[in-house]
């Protein structure tokens, strides 16, 4: 005896539907999660709403009236604010482009170079100084900031950019050592040794084979370096203390004064103007960092 199938079955290729499904089930979860992703990210974006819209109010009403409704425009909160320090706001920010092109170009030189040293050359101790380096992560900041400072301090490099971008040049930052480690591991031995037969050395094959391959594991370090570096504070705080060399992060804190009311508006107008920088390099470098982080197993 043979079973007979089901027409629909035969005629479409497909199981006949459940009876008893819900045709609308399946659009009204996905309408669900949409609706939930949209609320929790509007929670997440409050927080920056809320100072853009501040940075619209007259000062006395911040605080009054903490919603979002504007009832009124303040753009001079923008034009004196900008003013409002011992240099024009404009000085602040060409001190952290200097900064945080410095450490950017460092990072990407020292940490790929150090990074394909240890993805590619063969040296003794090899696995020794990788741990070393990867337990060099634990350390924070505030555990080397003293005895950097008095070791810049002797040499007199204190109220300079120096202190800041010197060490990204000697491949500290050892997050991004592995991360394009991890990257340069990934790629396949083949080429090294077909560019190897072809007469290349480790500079070229770094140069010209292994450099052009890692423009997403350089673009994520990039991205990651220029945000640190613009928002840092407490480096900036030790080794920049003339007005004139101020960074953004310092000229925002100047704006709190102890002695005298603090003009909340004019300083979120300035807080909204230094997060354009970061949000532009985040938005038209979202595909690398995303491409980088899957591709170097960093998850």
């Amino acid at each position: 005896m043979t079973a007979e199938l089901p027409t629909e079955t035969i005629v479409t290729g497909k199981p006949p539907a459940r009876r008893g499904a819900n045709p609308f089930r399946k659009p009204a979860m996905s309408i669900l999660r949409h609706a939930v992703l949209i609320l929790l990210a509007l929670l997440m974006l409050y927080p920056v709403i809320w100072m853009v819209v501040s940075s619209l109010r007259p000062n006395e009403l911040i605080f009054r009236e903490p919603g979002i409704v504007l009832d009124s425009f303040e753009i001079s909160n923008y034009t004196e604010g900008w003013n409002a320090l011992s240099y024009p706001f404009n000085v602040y920010l060409l001190n952290s482009a200097i900064v945080v092109l410095g450490c950017v170009v460092g990072n990407l030189v020292s940490c790929s170079m150090a990074a394909y040293a240890f993805a590619r050359l063969e040296f003794s101790g090899k696995k020794f100084w990788f741990a070393i380096m990867l337990l060099s992560i634990m350390l924070p900041i505030h555990v080397i900031i003293v005895p950097q400072y008095i070791m810049f301090s002797q040499i007199g490099w204190v109220n300079t950019f120096l202190p800041l971008i010197v060490p990204k040049l000697l491949a500290t930052d050892a997050f991004f050592v592995f991360l394009m480690v991890q990257f340069i591991r990934g790629i396949p031995r083949e080429l090294d040794e077909a560019a190897r037969i072809d007469g290349a050395g480790h500079p070229r094959i770094f140069l010209q084979v292994i450099l052009p391959l890692m423009t997403p594991a350089l673009a994520t370090a990039a991205i990651f370096t220029f945000i640190w570096t613009w928002n840092d504070f407490f480096s900036q705080l030790i080794f920049l203390t003339r007005p004139e060399m101020y960074t953004v992060p310092l000229a925002l804190a100047a704006f709190q004064d102890a002695q005298s009311a603090t003009n909340y508006a004019q300083m979120f107008a300035m807080s909204v103007v230094s997060l354009v920088p970061i949000f532009l390099i985040f938005l038209f470098g979202q595909r690398f960092l995303i491409k980088g982080i899957a591709t170097t197993g960093i998850k």
